[in-house]
């Protein structure tokens, strides 16, 4: 048995190609071969923060915002493979079925049921430990998030819609971050939740895109199946709508006409990535997908910035 075989969507020539062969399996798991998710679930942290220092009345940047910015990213790595690791256990016999997570560590026999478990006990360990260095409000938002995590494996197997529960878990970061900051959660903050909402939305079915055969055999559901030929249509007004609340919702922040400007090239990235969809071709969708790296990268370039500028 190859323990360390690479999945399909993996980064080639990753690190974790280069570790040691007992650990690989364990470093795949938590998906570090695939560095996007992580991306994914550290930028709406980021986006909290900044806004929570907006609220505030102060430009982002001190000394606690950068060591935040370490705490959520550290969280970000090891919940997102906590999750992972969850995710693939709850999903091992339909992950065995579907080409692209085949090779992964539980359905591939590299790593046994049992020591997923204890695997995901110790992340979570690590976890709550950097959780708990925020205050007591932050604290019980983030305990709060663990119900998302633990139903959205399910989802799949009972709506069209688990791209929505991915969106309301993955951008939790947001509400998280903002009050880290300020010690609670307002309305602009719930706001920009929802704009990263339909963000994951539209992310996700492009994501989805790479499956639906195999989704279909293994009576999978997803967004992607859902509106299927009129996916690139959904994937638009899904980012329509997040540009469209991530704007208002800086407009309430009173982050001026100037973050409006600075959102422009997220805009522009959004159309390029609705315009480059091509649903018939998972090499595409899997670029354009892990182009959303770049995406949360503008978003948060425009808070900063703006918080800046005013």
């Amino acid at each position: 048995m190859n323990t360390s075989a690479r999945p399909l969507d993996a980064v080639s020539r990753s690190w974790v190609e280069r570790a040691p062969d007992r650990l690989q399996p364990y470093l795949r798991l938590m998906r570090l071969d695939r560095p996007i998710g992580t991306w994914l679930l550290y930028w709406p942290c980021v986006f909290g923060l900044a806004l929570g220092a907006n609220a505030e009345g102060r430009s982002f940047g001190t000394w606690q915002d950068v060591w935040f910015l370490v705490l959520f990213g550290i969280g970000a790595i090891v919940m997102r493979g906590a999750g992972c690791t969850y995710n693939d256990i709850v999903d091992r016999d339909i992950d065995a079925k579907v080409a692209r997570t085949a090779a992964r560590p539980i359905p591939s026999g590299a790593i046994g049921v049992r020591r997923a478990w204890l695997f995901l006990g110790a992340q979570c360990a690590l976890g709550f430990a950097i959780l708990m260095q925020f205050n007591w409000f932050a604290v019980q938002l983030g305990v709060a998030s663990l119900l998302l995590i633990a139903v959205y494996p399910f989802m799949k197997r009972v709506t069209w819609w688990p791209q929505a529960w991915l969106g309301l878990t993955f951008n939790w970061g947001v509400v998280l971050g903002f009050a880290a900051v300020v010690g609670e959660v307002d309305g602009t903050a719930l706001l920009f939740y929802a704009g990263c909402f339909f963000w994951t939305l539209g992310y996700d079915t492009i994501y989805a895109l790479q499956d639906m055969e195999d989704d279909a055999l293994a009576g999978v559901k997803s967004t992607a199946r859902l509106f299927g030929a009129r996916s690139r249509e959904a994937v638009l007004v899904f980012y329509a709508a997040a540009f469209a609340l991530m704007a208002t919702a800086g407009l309430w922040a009173h982050l001026g006409p100037i973050f409006l400007a600075l959102m422009l090239p997220m805009g522009a990235h959004f159309i390029w990535q609705v315009r480059s969809l091509k649903i018939d071709r998972p090499e595409v969708c899997l670029h354009l997908f892990r182009a959303n790296r770049d995406t949360g990268a503008l978003i948060a370039a425009a808070l900063i910035l703006a918080g800046y500028l005013l």
